[in-house]
């Protein structure tokens, strides 16, 4: 809209932002959750328990906060994003789901509240909320990393666990809000079926970033990112009253970012500019 002014300002918040994130939000190998009313972080791996929570993590890589890339625009090893995302693989991770904080609280927290009023491993308190997962799974897509992303996919979604239904024990066509986590009495069984946005946010996790096509503001983003079980599929976007026929071919190589070509001519970058309503659009990607 030619507000230079304006989004002058903006990208100085966003910077200044980013620059607390990281320098009152980090705890060294990963993202803090909170600081408490007294001023104390939580979150940290200075505290027993309570060490590490699931949602920092997912939101700060989502937003691009630590993602530091190379030269080949893969994210660095050492980049903060990265060491939170394999904290989170060590820490948080179980065969069920990704848990909301670990280690559990075993005594209660005044200064927390409900968090730690249930059992270990169960609802807030170490249970494996679906609803959060979804962060994680976006925030590794965004470093390149889709191998990860639809494996943590797959951990949760209620088609892959029916065969694990004398654990699961829910409806195999619905999410639950909370799978019991690893320091559960029954670790794996799943509660509260319906009660979750999971179902909201693991479609846009599916369709904009493991299938990889999503509305920017210059146009339609095609950047796949999915395990290399899956070597090819077709994507249908309707965007802006256009139609994109996508096909994609994925070795599934960790890193790898998609090569363009639009109705037949190579394009740098991942982004399609919008078409005219009514048009159709053919992508071909190559991972």
């Amino acid at each position: 809209r030619g507000l230079g002014d304006v989004a002058t300002a903006a990208r100085r918040a966003v910077e200044e932002v980013r620059t607390a994130i990281l320098t009152h939000g980090w705890d060294g190998e990963w993202f803090l959750r909170a600081y408490d009313y007294f001023g104390n972080p939580v979150g940290t791996d200075a505290a027993a328990e309570g060490k590490i929570w699931i949602e920092p993590q997912g939101f700060a890589v989502m937003a691009g906060v630590g993602v530091e890339r190379g030269e080949d625009g893969v994210s660095t090893a050492d980049s903060p994003a990265i060491r939170a995302l394999d904290s989170v693989g060590e820490m948080l991770g179980t065969p069920h789901g990704l848990v909301l904080q670990h280690p559990a609280y075993t005594t209660y927290q005044i200064e927390l509240g409900e968090v730690s009023t249930y059992p270990p491993g169960y609802k807030e308190n170490g249970g494996i909320f679906c609803h959060n997962n979804p962060w994680v799974i976006i925030a590794e897509t965004v470093v390149g990393r889709g191998d990860v992303a639809f494996d943590y996919y797959k951990r949760i979604t209620p088609a892959y666990r029916e065969a694990i239904s004398d654990v699961h024990k829910l409806e195999p066509y619905v999410y639950a809000q909370m799978i019991a986590g690893k320091e559960a009495v029954r670790a794996g069984e799943a509660k509260n079926s319906w009660l979750t946005g999971t179902a909201a946010w693991n479609f846009v996790a599916a369709s904009q970033y493991l299938l990889g096509a999503r509305p920017g503001y210059d146009g339609l983003v095609i950047d796949p990112q999915i395990g290399p079980e899956v070597p090819s599929y077709t994507v249908t976007r309707v965007a802006r009253g256009a139609t994109y026929e996508i096909s994609v071919t994925n070795s599934g190589a960790r890193g790898a970012r998609g090569a363009l070509v639009v109705d037949g001519v190579a394009i740098d970058g991942n982004t399609v500019p919008y078409a005219a309503p009514g048009s159709v659009v053919k992508v071909d990607v190559t991972l």
